[in-house]
């Protein structure tokens, strides 16, 4: 290996001269590049030692591995395969925004592909973030408390699927998990509602709650909604409100427990059925 070579500085103690030739070396070496251990492979053997890596939870070796196939096989279906479990492992790896990128990228230069709906239902899970609410009960927050663009982009990401692809085999999974972003975002307005009732703000938490109301359809975050426009307009002594309101409760949800034992508790979320 080629290095730089090295000079004493003149009249320096030992020590001095030690770290002026040790920083020389560092500079003169460290220019030198690594060899590609890749150079001979295959592209076969580089998909398989990417997805060995992935297998193993190395996101970050397998990462680069698919960056170098995609050049090397550029134009073939493997590269195109090697796209897609690049935006997996970087979803996994925690790298949303590159996992975007690298789906919107495929499926702007392979609108074709058989692939699409995958790539498509990748794109919404990363969105998706499956490790709140119902899939993470380990967390006590859930998607409607928190910022609910990443949730948007979800939903048009699975809605896309299912219109264009309605027989795909992630099709129903997607289904599902659109109702629960709807009911998310639904819960969204509900938690303000919730904030500005708790806040004695009754007139907001009433906008907020008929906000919901009007804009979202047979989600469970109603109920909680409905039980907000009661409560508010007994606040505020609008009897006649009030007594239709819960009219409205009684009849919509003869199940509710709103009504007897009043707003759920922060251990009990909506999204928990267990």
């Amino acid at each position: 290996m080629f290095c730089t070579k090295l000079s004493v500085v003149p009249n320096a103690s030992p020590l001095v001269a030690v770290v002026c030739a040790l920083s020389f070396v560092v500079a003169g070496c460290s220019s030198t590049p690594a060899p590609d251990k890749t150079a001979t492979w295959s592209p076969n053997k580089i998909y398989a030692e990417a997805k060995d890596e992935a297998s193993s939870g190395a996101y970050d070796k397998a990462i680069p591995l698919y960056e170098k196939l995609e050049g090397r096989a550029a134009g073939t279906p493997l590269a195109q395969q090697a796209q897609l479990d690049k935006a997996y492992a970087q979803y996994k790896a925690g790298e949303q925004a590159q996992a975007v990128a690298t789906l919107n990228r495929f499926m702007k230069l392979h609108p074709a592909s058989p692939a699409m709906d995958y790539a498509l239902y990748l794109k919404g899970l990363v969105n998706f973030n499956d490790n709140l609410g119902i899939f993470g009960f380990v967390s006590r927050q859930d998607l409607s408390e928190r910022d609910q663009n990443a949730a948007k982009e979800s939903f048009e990401s699975f809605k896309e699927l299912v219109t264009r692809f309605p027989d795909s085999r992630y099709a129903p999974d997607s289904r599902l998990r659109m109702s629960y972003i709807v009911n998310s975002l639904a819960q969204s307005e509900v938690h303000v509602a919730r904030y500005y009732y708790s806040r004695g703000a009754y007139v907001a938490a009433i906008n907020r709650a008929q906000s919901a109301i009007a804009d979202y359809r047979d989600v469970p975050a109603l109920e909680e909604a409905t039980y907000i426009l009661y409560k508010s307009y007994d606040a505020l002594g609008m009897t006649e409100l009030r007594d239709d309101t819960r009219r409205i409760i009684e009849k919509s949800y003869p199940q509710s427990q709103y009504l007897s034992k009043g707003f759920k508790s922060a251990d009990n979320p909506w999204y928990k059925f267990w």
